[in-house]
């Protein structure tokens, strides 16, 4: 169970671009980690073009944005350059890291029960330990709310 306080789980995922990028590589920086269903969707992209468009006030404080969804790599290279995103995605096909944050759950969609990513933004410190937790988020609302925490 992720809590507040403890050590957040490590993962080796692939970018974008096909690199390897380990949760670990961020220590001694913060990190906004977010859990987003899909590439391409309203919600995600809007959530998506909001952590774009405040990415420089997140630079400025010394903050890595990564976002991460099930979307393939290929997936991720199209959203990325439809929307112009400065930040780093990761593909997680396996459920490497959702399940490690525990961010698989049963969801209703359209009257409908299954399983899916819950959206879900995690912030973490420098020491790599988990900060905050916000779940199940507004996409249109959580950069700018993530922004004000820190």
């Amino acid at each position: 169970m992720i809590e507040i306080g403890k050590k957040a789980p490590d993962f080796t995922l692939s970018d974008k671009d096909g690199n390897s990028v380990s949760l670990s590589d961020f220590l001694g920086k913060k990190v906004v980690l977010y859990f987003y269903p899909k590439d391409n969707t309203s919600g995600c992209t809007k959530q998506a073009c909001a952590f774009a468009s405040l990415y420089n006030e997140y630079k400025k404080k010394g903050v890595e944005v990564i976002g991460i969804s099930r979307d393939s790599v290929a997936s991720h290279v199209k959203f990325a350059q439809k929307y112009e995103l400065p930040f780093v995605l990761l593909s997680d096909p396996e459920l490497t890291a959702i399940n490690a944050y525990g961010v698989w759950q049963e969801k209703k969609m359209c009257g409908k029960v299954g399983m899916g990513v819950v959206r879900t933004t995690f912030i973490i410190d420098e020491e790599g330990n988990i900060s905050k937790i916000l779940p199940k988020v507004k996409p249109d609302t959580n950069a700018e709310e993530v922004l004000a925490m820190l």
